[in-house]
């Protein structure tokens, strides 16, 4: 799971900078406009980069944004399905990898291994009973 949270931040940083590098190396329509989106997505591709990192360490704080990365990746993965070419194998392997993100992110095991308790849980006191 975290090697799928990994993969989506280093698309994200990727195509940040060959947004920035067109805005300012290319002859986009608005240079500004190309540079800013750039800079706009490598910040969004460290989102998930450090959701992994932290997913790798089990640090409960990283389930967070490693989930709000999947729900956000699955209008982007519609919007791509809906549009022509190249593009629709791109939503289908966004959608793939965003679902089965949230479905190992969702997953009681992955819950417990990040040592998150569910509301209403106690602690376990088995081990002072014995």
């Amino acid at each position: 799971m975290a090697g799928l949270s990994a993969l989506e931040g280093a698309a994200l940083v990727i195509g940040g900078v060959s947004m920035l590098v067109m805005g300012l190396l290319g002859s986009p329509d608005s240079p500004q406009q190309a540079e800013m989106g750039g800079l706009t997505v490598i910040a969004l591709g460290l989102i998930p980069l450090f959701a992994a990192r932290g997913l790798l360490r089990r640090r409960s704080w990283s389930r967070g944004p490693a989930l709000i990365t999947q729900i956000i990746a699955l209008p982007v993965a519609w919007t791509l399905l809906r549009s022509q070419g190249a593009l629709i194998p791109a939503g289908i392997v966004l959608a793939a990898v965003a679902l089965t993100a949230l479905y190992q992110l969702a997953r009681p095991a992955t819950i417990e291994a990040l040592g998150i308790r569910r509301p209403g849980a106690t602690p376990d006191t088995d081990s002072a009973d014995a």
